[in-house]
This record gives structure tokens, C-alpha cells and sequence, in this order.
């Protein structure tokens, strides 16, 4: 029997039910995590939320304004130290998921060479090989991270159970969810002292270098610092935190899953990335910006006093003026590559034998930077319903904008659709494709009372025969929860 003697669940539900759970885990349904824990005198539990994605996007990775809100829905990871040098996770289903618990025991000597961390490529290419493991890149890579950059030893091992309520696939950043509560409560089994910031940005590298997801670092700030009930307004430039929005009472923000499995790994997110930074990359060549000679593995280096080498800092009227049409509209690999060597991004390449779009991906976060400024300004100046409708205007012009870069989806189309045919006489002032795009899920702007945003649901069952999961609430991230340590007792 365990009882809490550090921290407290904050009165949210998932964290009690889970503190609970953990006091009765020898009666749990899920054999592999009744056995889980060695008996050990001490748990740490850590919990991290996915986040709404109302403004900024893809354009995180281009150095764009975000303005993001974590979400009701959480993942709780506690762990357990143990003497002996391994790792033991027991991943439990998610919700209604029938799935079997995920389960992954491994030595810590395998993330070892020589005495040293293994690279994050031989962990990568461990983990793609291996496809019914692929998820727990997501957890042993913060353990190799914390390794690599934190020269955590691990002389001791660690058994972790985890139980996410993040909807997989859904574009609500489960993944970042379950970095972070991993990341959060490792450091302090660790006695590892990690500001939230610092650990986003580490849990970045867990998704870039060993999942090999091309993500920006929105999610995980989102996850590690955001607030209950606020829009954290962050600058990923590369991860500048700009404060917290209030959004007014009488407004609610919520999300309506598609349907339509989202993820950031696929391939039309990681061609819309890469071509932006191809767009950049010419920019560059236009301005005469210096550019390192000797293009390695893909990558250039470019010295950009000017716009510190984000595409976002790049007004709309300059782009106009001066780099539009000197862009061409799409690009084989093997040209650009033959001609400029390279891009500055270290987590896609450029392929060869593939072309990419190149004008439309690089104006996106351009303009997404301009439009998510004026949605902050119109917010925090004007906290009233008299400018709804431009804020949702905003919303509209953005989802318009993926939709060019070819991350639209039909059924997401028809959650926007819905929105503006309900429009503001319903209290429906806006709606947008959130994350990355390509399915997943659509954020909506509405008055609260009226339930706007359950009526475009219940439409939106009736006429695809499928009750969509409507994403309502927020709750704080990880660093404002803290770390709940749990204490064995007779």
C-alpha cells in the first residue's frame, strides 16, 4: 500500500484514479503490471497533458508565434528505481483502446558502447527495426537522452508504468505527453534538477533523434509548462516563452477529433518541412547570406544575422516584394541538391528522386506567424466578444493555408465547413486543422453557452455514422502538477 507524502493530484481526476490504482495494483486486471514493481519503498509520478493546437502550428518549426492550450487529457508515468541495471515498462491501454498493455524489458547495457551512450542513429535504427517496440522509443529515448546530455550514469535501473488518456493519432501530441511525464518523473528518480524548459527541449531530441518524428517544439512546451485554462503563447525561436493568454469566460476552446488517424512521422508533414527550408535555403542564395562551404550529410550552415535563420521573421510585404516570385513552384531533389547543397535542417533530408512544393510551404509560416500575432493582439487587448469574429477569420485563413501546403483532409473539411455554416449567429466564430495536419483533430472557437461545439459534433456523427471524441477542458502541464512521490506502507 502506497500513500502520498510529496505533492498532491490537484483535485484532477485521472491523477487520483491512477494514485489509486497504484494502491491496489495487486488486484489490477492487467497481470504484467501487478507484478511490475519490485516492492519497493518509494514511487514518483509524474503527469504531462496533450495540448490544443489553436494557432501557429507548422509554423513552429520555422520560428513562429504558437499559441497553444494543454489539454483535460493526460498521461501519468510512475517510476520505480531498482538496483539491478534495467529498464521494465508496462504501457496500459488507452481508455476504450481493446489493444493488449505494451510491455518492454531491456538491459541498460544496450544503450551502452564501450562505456558510452550508444548514438542516437544505432538507437533509431534499433527501434525501426524492431516495429512492435516502436513505441517505447518514446521512453527508453529519454533515457538515452538524459544519458547523452545530462551524463546521467543510470547505475541503478528503473520499472515504469504508464497510463495515458492522450488519444494516439488524434493530432492532440500524445507523443509529447508521454515524453514528458516519462522525462519528468526519470529526472527525479534521477535527483536530475530540470527546469520545464529544459526538459521540453530534451524531450524534443527524444522525438527528433530517436523516434525520428520531424516535430517542432510547441508540443512538448506545451506539455512541460503549460497552465490550466490558458493559451501558452511560445515563440519557437526555439522555444521562447511569451507568457499566457486568458481566454475569456463566455469563449470556449475545444476540439473535434476527425477520425482520421494524424501523424507527424507521415510523409506529406515531413515534404510541406522540408519545403520550407528548401524556400529558406534559396532565400539565402537571393540575399547573399554566407553560406558554409561544404554541404555534409544535407546540411548547410548559414550566417543569418537578419532573420536568425527563421523563415517567421520574414515580414508578408518583404516576402512579397522580394523572394515570392523568385521561387519556383516545386523542385526535384537531386536540382536543389545539385545547386545549393543542402538545407539547415537537421531533422529531414532532402530526397533525390521526390519533388517538393516549395513556394507555398515556405509563405505558410510567413503569414501563419503574422496571423497568430494578430490573434494574440486581438486576445489580449481586446478581451470582449466584439472581435470574436476576427479571431475566428484568423482561425479560417490558417486552416486555408494548410490546406494549399496539401495537409487538408476531407473529413477535417467538413468540421470547418460545419463551423462556418453554424457561423457567429450560433456563437460559432472559427475552426482550423490543428498540428500537423492530414487528419487528426479540428479546433473550434465558440461561445460557451450556447454548446456549440457538441452540436457540430452531434452533426458531424450524423452525417459520417461516427461519434466523434470531442477534446473539452484543460488542466495544468507537468511542471505546474510537480512530482508525487508515494511511500510504502504497512
Amino acid at each position: 500500500m502506497y500513500r502520498i507524502v510529496e505533492g498532491n493530484t490537484h483535485g484532477l481526476a485521472d491523477a487520483e484514479d491512477f494514485v489509486r490504482m497504484l494502491q491496489e495494483l495487486g488486484n489490477s486486471p492487467v497481470p504484467e503490471a501487478r507484478t511490475l514493481f519490485a516492492g519497493g519503498a518509494e514511487l514518483l509520478v509524474a503527469r504531462a497533458p496533450g495540448r490544443l493546437d489553436l494557432m501557429g502550428g507548422i509554423a513552429d518549426y520555422s520560428g513562429s508565434l504558437v499559441l497553444q492550450m494543454p489539454i483535460r487529457e493526460a498521461t501519468m508515468a510512475a517510476v520505480e528505481p531498482i538496483e539491478k541495471r534495467e529498464i521494465r515498462i508496462v504501457s496500459l491501454p488507452c481508455g476504450t483502446d481493446l489493444r493488449p498493455p505494451r510491455t518492454l524489458h531491456l538491459a541498460l547495457e544496450e544503450l551502452e558502447a564501450g562505456g558510452r551512450p550508444i548514438e542516437y542513429s544505432e538507437a533509431r535504427k534499433r527501434f525501426e527495426r524492431r516495429l512492435e517496440d516502436r513505441w517505447a522509443a518514446y521512453v527508453v529515448g529519454v533515457i538515452l537522452v538524459l544519458m547523452r546530455e545530462k551524463s546521467a550514469p543510470f547505475r541503478s535501473g528503473l520499472r515504469l508504468l504508464i497510463d495515458s488518456r492522450v488519444p494516439e493519432g488524434k493530432g492532440v501530441s500524445s507523443s509529447a505527453a508521454l515524453e514528458v511525464a516519462v522525462m519528468t518523473a526519470v529526472a527525479a528518480a534521477q535527483n536530475l534538477k530540470l527546469a520545464a524548459r529544459e526538459i521540453a527541449l530534451l524531450c524534443q531530441k527524444v522525438e527528433n533523434l530517436v523516434a525520428g518524428a520531424p516535430c517542432g517544439v510547441m508540443d512538448q512546451m506545451t506539455a512541460a509548462c503549460g497552465k490550466e485554462n490558458r493559451l501558452l503563447a511560445l515563440l519557437c525561436q526555439p522555444a521562447k516563452l511569451q507568457g499566457f493568454l486568458i481566454i475569456p469566460e463566455e469563449i470556449a476552446v475545444t476540439g473535434i477529433d476527425s477520425g482520421v488517424r494524424h501523424a507527424v512521422t507521415g510523409a506529406a508533414y515531413g515534404d510541406v518541412r522540408a519545403g520550407a527550408f528548401v524556400g529558406y535555403r534559396m532565400i539565402a542564395d537571393i540575399t547573399k547570406l554566407p553560406v558554409a562551404a561544404g554541404a555534409k550529410d544535407g546540411l548547410v550552415q548559414i550566417d543569418d544575422p537578419r532573420w536568425g535563420g527563421y523563415l517567421a521573421n520574414i515580414t508578408p510585404s518583404e516576402f512579397e516584394r522580394r523572394f515570392m516570385a523568385s521561387l519556383p513552384e516545386d523542385i526535384a531533389g537531386a536540382e536543389f541538391l545539385a545547386a545549393y547543397g543542402g538545407t539547415t535542417d537537421e531533422v529531414t533530408r532532402i530526397h533525390p528522386e521526390k519533388k517538393y512544393s516549395v513556394r507555398t510551404p515556405t509563405a505558410h509560416p510567413i503569414y501563419e506567424n503574422s496571423r497568430v500575432r494578430a490573434f494574440q493582439e486581438l486576445l489580449r487587448d481586446h478581451p470582449d466578444n466584439s472581435h470574436f469574429r476576427q479571431l475566428g477569420e484568423l482561425m479560417y485563413q490558417s486552416h486555408a493555408s494548410y490546406s494549399a501546403c496539401g495537409l487538408g483532409e476531407a473529413r477535417t473539411d467538413l468540421l470547418v465547413d460545419l463551423s462556418r455554416r453554424r457561423g457567429p449567429a450560433s456563437g460559432v466564430f472559427g475552426a482550423k486543422i490543428t498540428g500537423g495536419g492530414s487528419g487528426g483533430t479540428v479546433a473550434f472557437l465558440t461561445l460557451r453557452k450556447e454548446g456549440a461545439g457538441e452540436c457540430i459534433a452531434a452533426e458531424f456523427a450524423r452525417m459520417t455514422g461516427e461519434t466523434p471524441h470531442i477534446f473539452s477542458g484543460s488542466s495544468p502541464g507537468a511542471a505546474e502538477f510537480g512530482i508525487l512521490r508515494l511511500r510504502k506502507v504497512s
